[in-house]
């Protein structure tokens, strides 16, 4: 009997993939491209026991993993690349733990910058980290590999990595699945020092985490994710691909007369004696990766003569941007595709826009108003929707870091002389990371103002709840100490306008910390809701 397939997203297929290795909780925190993993596994939970919920920030949410870990539970972890680096410090520590329940974290990269301020590339906290990395290459792929990664974690006692990109991660293919397996009984199986991390007990962890290498380097070296095709009589060049980038090298390998050898890596760490093997009978090695030169870097360094390694590092292949198929095909030997797509002239520049109605808006202009009758400020930014209130017609705020920066560095500012500083920052943001920004403002009550832009909800990545209600924000901001005769609410309407701006203005002139908080439901959320009460309400009447 066929088994039947399911179209998914590669996110979809990782979700899927974790229930069906027995997975009992997930954590993560909303980041596109990795957003769907834990909002498939919250809309797919029935006939699975996986229960997913999201943090306040990607470092809580792997702890929470690990946690779960100790009870014996298979947990997964999800997050963006960037999210891995607010989770790196738990990262980093728990690959010393005797991980029990087996422990996955699933990382998606975003090469071309679609959604995020940088390309990093996650395998290097794979490498950094001495654990292995799986890199699927289609959606049934990522659907095994993270049925693998369980079972990996658990043989070897170390987290395990799943790394997928946006152009896996968001689109759809069939997958076909197998059968899923219990999940692990709840109980508390660690050892005395299993999850400890102390400089007495690391020593011990560390060089048995070394001692460990040789030993995933050999599953590695065999696993039938880094298959090679030998090629004796052809001796031009050798290939290496890695995730997708597969794809588009045989995409483009029938205009080839003749196969070359071909290694495909999808589990690290690198197959070391595989690459010396292709390496040995060929005068050059192409090498196709998305994201950052990670094999070439070490062919580099590998490899000591011949053969000659082409790649990223020297614009064989491009470095910076999304692969595909078309841009691949000089690296190859290849023309330059006749179908190729090429822009005639240049055509003008569509940046995204906040939406109409948006309540940020509304903010903003009150913000400039406010600050006319100053000579001087600076108006800093974090990581949401607000970050397009760079982007004309607003053009009010001036820098965006990182999640939670924009309350230091409008501390850092106020410090060195600038006054108003004000810092603009989301409700989710705000719990993520800008908590202990203001705690240390507070501790100083440092001359700046803070704007935390309450619209209800984790807008930018698709409308999640956020951890905390408007209210229970407040008390979070009185509890760290700010006056509360300078914490003021604002609703960011036009008819408010004036009244905002006169608001904003005396707050900006305040010589201690303020806060303000700016609340009015994103739009889209509204939307959403209002839809689904008539529809609530139009099943009520048919029922009647």
């Amino acid at each position: 009997m066929a088994v039947k397939g399911m179209v998914l997203l590669g996110d979809e297929a990782v979700a899927l993939g974790a229930m069906h290795a027995g997975a009992s909780l997930a954590y993560g925190y909303p980041g596109t491209p990795s957003t769907e993993i834990i909002e498939y596994l919250q809309n797919n939970r029935s006939g699975s026991g996986c229960k997913a919920q999201w943090c306040s920030n990607e470092k809580t949410a792997y702890e929470a993993a690990v946690g779960a870990s100790l009870m014996n539970r298979r947990a997964m972890v999800t997050m963006k690349h960037v999210g891995l680096n607010v989770a790196a410090d738990p990262f980093m520590n728990s690959v010393l733990m005797n991980i029990n329940g087996g422990l996955v974290v699933a990382v998606a990269d975003d090469p071309g910058m679609h959604s995020s301020q940088n390309e990093q590339d996650s395998r290097f906290y794979a490498d950094f980290a001495k654990i292995p990395c799986l890199e699927p290459r289609n959606q049934q792929e990522a659907y095994e590999m993270t049925r693998e990664a369980f079972d990996l974690s658990e043989r070897f006692k170390v987290p395990v990595m799943v790394r997928l990109v946006t152009r896996l991660a968001h689109s759809r293919a069939a997958v076909y699945p197998t059968a899923p397996r219990e999940e692990n009984p709840a109980r508390k199986l660690a050892g005395p020092t299993d999850y400890m991390v102390l400089p007495e007990t690391s020593r011990a962890s560390y060089k048995k985490h070394l001692d460990l290498q040789p030993v995933i380097r050999g599953y590695t070296e065999t696993s039938r994710h880094n298959p090679m095709f030998e090629n004796k009589d052809f001796h031009e060049f050798g290939v290496i691909t890695t995730g997708v980038g597969r794809n588009y090298y045989e995409e483009n390998l029938p205009e080839l007369a003749e196969r070359p050898p071909h290694l495909h890596i999808g589990i690290y760490p690198l197959p070391v004696d595989k690459i010396r093997r292709l390496a040995s009978n060929v005068g050059r090695i192409v090498c196709i990766e998305e994201g950052y030169p990670f094999v070439e870097r070490f062919l580099r360094g590998l490899l000591s003569g011949p053969p000659v390694v082409n790649g990223k590092m020297d614009a064989t292949v491009p470095s910076t941007g999304e692969l595909n198929p078309d841009n691949v095909r000089n690296a190859m030997g290849l023309a330059t595709a006749k179908n190729s797509f090429e822009v005639p002239g240049a055509l003008p520049s569509r940046p995204p826009q906040l939406c109409p109605g948006c309540p940020h808006t509304d903010t903003f202009i009150s913000i400039k108003e406010a600050l006319a009758d100053f000579t001087k400020s600076l108006v800093t930014s974090d990581i949401g929707c607000y970050a397009l209130g760079y982007l004309p017609p607003h053009q009010a705020i001036e820098t965006t870091l990182c999640m939670g920066a924009s309350i230091p560095m409008a501390r850092g500012a106020a410090e060195a002389g600038m006054h108003p500083a004000i810092a603009t920052i989301g409700d989710s943001t705000f719990m993520h990371s800008g908590l202990t920004g203001l705690a240390d403002a507070a501790a100083e009550n440092v001359p700046m103002t803070i704007i935390i832009m309450d619209n209800e909800t984790t807008a930018m990545t698709g409308g999640q709840k956020t951890i905390v209600t408007s209210e229970r924000l407040r008390k979070a901001v009185l509890g760290l100490g700010v006056d509360p005769q300078h914490l003021v609410e604002l609703v960011p309407l036009p008819k408010h306008r004036a009244e905002n701006t006169a608001l904003l203005k005396r707050e900006f002139a305040y010589s201690g910390l303020s806060v303000v908080v700016a609340v009015r439901e994103c739009v889209q959320t509204l939307k959403k809701r209002n839809l689904a009460n008539r529809a609530h309400k139009a099943v009520g009447a048919a029922a009647e």
